[in-house]
């Protein structure tokens, strides 16, 4: 169980205090509840642009890795469709140097011409090299717009488009950091060695000024009911075939949410799942095969994802999906392979709570998606799946009509 304390500043900061005395060192994470499904269809890319430009530099430290470095400290950041997360670790004593950094560019990012124009072009390059030039680079650019066509999570956190970053003006870039980057949009956790008294007394003095900005309204539009299979052919220079099929499945928070994680144990978790055993070292179908869910706070996606091994065409590796999903509809999963799915999502979970900085990260998403208490009750809602259950999610999900499925084909050379 994680222990933590909690308050809020009026400008509705809300702050999470988790003390470990094991550790010299205090992290600090501050998740803004914004991501690439808060963008506009024609602007997107955003959310992950302004994750570079927050390192760019605020009013009053023009830069922020060189005074954390000199205190001793690291950061790093990720933005995903739902928040964008930004954490670091310093020693206490220099702990006021974060609450500096943070603080200030909460309340006042610079913004240059200079400084859009160079994380413009670092963005531009990262879309070249990892999705329009890099092997398989293009996978989620096909599959996701192919299983989704209202919902924002029908583009990816780089962007839909590399014409929206080197479009962007400076007048949407700053519109954007109005909107979302206000302390009432944004869950601070500092894990480590530190109590919240000195939690209070600094967030006081550097974060309470900081005006709230208006509460984000979402309306996203919902994704309707998939009626009918879709399948998306390509041909691409990459060294093997490769196949993926998405099938739609519940929102974060829906109580069917764990049990759909655990089914896709059940398939594909380590060399003793499904796959694995029958399809890749049984039947040597795949050289590689995966089943996971893509975890978003919306209804997000079930995906297979596999490359055949020689010889095995596109066809055939499908079709040997289909008869492992058929078995899992058909008949229960038995209680010691449930067991032992659960056995392992509860030390993955134990491990993940050595890290100081995981629990912090940790404690953040749970309070973005429903409260932080709820982390002590995950192993809870995982330990009270039955077979039955995971027979009824799987017979409901893998339906040939709730399906999507990418045929990612390699060049073949011309003889």
């Amino acid at each position: 169980m994680i222990k933590f304390e909690r308050f809020q500043l009026d400008n509705g900061l809300r702050v999470i205090v988790h003390q470990d005395l094991s550790t010299p060192l205090v992290a600090m994470n501050i998740l803004y509840q914004v991501g690439a499904r808060d963008e506009e269809p024609s602007r997107t890319g955003f959310a992950h642009l302004f994750e570079h430009l927050m390192f760019g530099g605020s009013a009053n430290i023009p830069s922020y890795d060189t005074p954390l470095e000199t205190a001793g400290g690291e950061n790093n950041a990720f933005t995903n469709s739902d928040i964008t997360n930004y954490y670091l670790t310093i020693p206490k004593e220099n702990l006021e140097t974060a609450f500096w950094l943070e603080s200030d560019r909460m309340l006042n990012l610079a913004f240059t011409d200079k400084s859009l124009e160079v994380q413009r072009q670092v963005v531009i390059e990262e879309f070249k090299q990892s999705y329009l030039n890099q092997p398989y680079g293009d996978v989620w650019m096909l599959l996701k717009p192919l299983a989704y066509k209202t919902n924002p999570y029908q583009w990816n956190t780089i962007g839909k488009d590399i014409s929206h970053i080197e479009d962007a003006s400076m007048e949407e870039v700053k519109d954007f950091y109005r909107r979302f980057y206000n302390p009432n949009n944004a869950i601070m956790v500092l894990a480590g060695n530190i109590n919240v008294e000195e939690a209070k007394e600094y967030c006081e003095k550097w974060f309470a000024n900081i005006p709230a900005g208006e509460k984000v309204q979402r309306n996203l539009p919902k994704e309707k009911v998939q009626t009918e299979a879709r399948v998306l052919k390509v041909e691409r220079e990459v060294p093997n075939d490769a196949l993926y099929i998405a099938f739609h499945m519940c929102n974060r928070l829906d109580k069917a949410y764990q049990i759909t994680d655990l089914l896709s144990d059940i398939l594909s978790n380590g060399p003793s799942s499904r796959l694995f055993r029958k399809l890749v070292k049984e039947r040597a179908l795949f050289a590689e095969l995966d089943a996971y869910i893509t975890g978003d706070i919306d209804a997000g996606l079930f995906i297979f994802s596999g490359k055949p091994a020689e010889g095995i065409s596109l066809e055939q590796a499908e079709q040997a999906i289909w008869e492992e999903i058929e078995k899992v509809k058909e008949e229960l999963v038995s209680e010691e392979e449930l067991e032992k799915v659960k056995n392992k999502m509860e030390s993955s979970m134990i491990f993940g709570e050595i890290s100081f900085l995981n629990k912090a990260m940790s404690l953040a998403y749970y309070e973005t998606i429903t409260c932080a208490e709820d982390i002590n009750e995950e192993v809870k809602k995982y330990r009270k799946i039955s077979a039955l259950q995971l027979q009824e999610m799987a017979k409901s999900i893998f339906t040939k009509e709730n399906s999507s499925t990418l045929f990612y084909q390699a060049k073949k050379e011309q003889s």
